[in-house]
């Protein structure tokens, strides 16, 4: 009787930490939320936008989508309404785009991307459904195929760069099919169907989706991000054709949104290489001089896939079992700076800016939130 008792007090014990636990990740999870929300609200510009002149265009819709769909701040917030007047003075009624007058009109994948994204969480009773058509429209327009005289046999074909000249790459390409997915764009489409040729080949895995000469050199399911040997993500490091994080993650979330089933050979490798490459320390993949290099950029690449997968936790290649929303929230509360923004050490990428890393992180932590059973 006296064990059977100990054993219950042990699991008592035992269930009485995991709760508290959890309550401490919610709480911790809430404080970031509430913490980053407050940065932003004091950081925003005048005109509505956040960050520098150069890039707010796209800044904004980043930060928009972060504060809302983390709930830190609603729709009908003070913040949210002058960012989403902001985003709305970018739309380009004649060609469909939202991106704006200026310099970086040749972001204009991007930039549209994630705003009809942050249009897209504030869509209330479907204010933006013209616009966001129109930039699903336009968007189509960027992608090499056969109307950019491109065949299924280039290796270009079906990838989007940052406007519809420069070459493809599978950072563009995700963002496309981020936008299209939120935009109610169905897995059958045929640009999603042509965006996953492109997205197969960036994939090191020789199959029948990828006949590329190189697929096989590596073949451990990692992704790389777009023409091999002219990688300027790696600076063009001895191996170029070796995958690293961010692009895996972001290879195989295009895959989900275009139908690839779990039980798919691509799925199944990258989903190898991410769980036997698992970290929230640094950006795996990236050179060991540059450990941290694009790192705020992977964390929500990562947060988000791992969503999409519907995957609570990742086994790495020691066995060990990783909560990985939980481990997400320590390494923000970890790196987090006094005001509440978060910055990367590594300035590349415009990771030095604190509008932009942070929109990253409330974006991430609106994947992050602890579930409750």
């Amino acid at each position: 009787m006296r064990k059977i008792r100990g054993l219950g007090l042990l699991f008592a014990c035992f269930f009485a930490t995991s709760a508290l636990r959890a309550q401490d990740t919610t709480a911790e999870w809430h404080k970031l939320v509430d913490s980053a929300t407050a940065y932003i609200k004091k950081s925003q510009n005048p005109d509505g936008s956040w960050g520098g002149a150069r890039f707010k265009n796209g800044v904004t819709g980043i930060v928009i989508t972060g504060l809302v769909k983390s709930g830190g701040a609603k729709v009908s917030d003070e913040a949210t309404i002058k960012g989403l007047k902001y985003i709305e003075s970018l739309v380009n009624t004649k060609e469909g785009h939202i991106a704006g007058p200026g310099s970086n009109v040749q972001l204009s994948n991007y930039i549209t991307c994630v705003n009809v994204m942050a249009l897209q969480a504030a869509n209330q009773n479907d204010k933006y459904k013209a616009v966001v058509g129109d930039a699903v429209k336009f968007l189509k327009q960027l992608q090499f195929d056969e109307a950019s005289d491109k065949k299924k046999s280039d290796g270009e074909y079906g990838g989007i760069g940052y406007d519809g000249k420069s070459r493809p790459d599978l950072s563009n390409t995700q963002f496309f099919l981020d936008a299209l997915h939120d935009a109610g764009v169905p897995k059958d489409d045929p640009s999603l169907q042509k965006a996953m040729i492109f997205v197969s080949r960036c994939q090191n895995l020789k199959s029948e989706y990828n006949d590329r000469p190189w697929a096989g050199k590596i073949n451990d399911g990692s992704f790389i991000y777009g023409v091999p040997g002219n990688d300027p993500k790696k600076d063009n490091l001895k191996d170029p054709m070796a995958g690293y994080a961010s692009m895996t993650y972001a290879g195989i979330k295009s895959m989900v949104y275009c139908g690839v089933s779990k039980d798919d050979l691509r799925y199944k490798k990258a989903l190898e290489w991410i769980s036997m490459n698992y970290s929230v320390d640094v950006h795996p993949g990236m050179p060991k001089e540059t450990p941290l290099r694009g790192l705020y950029y992977y964390y929500h690449t990562m947060a988000k896939t791992l969503a999409v997968m519907e995957i609570d936790t990742i086994t790495d290649a020691k066995g060990i079992k990783h909560d990985w929303r939980k481990e997400l929230i320590e390494a923000f509360a970890k790196r987090q700076k006094p005001d509440g923004s978060w910055t990367n050490e590594s300035d590349r990428f415009m990771e030095g800016d604190p509008a932009l890393v942070t929109g990253y992180v409330l974006n991430a932590l609106s994947y992050c939130k602890p579930k409750t059973k």
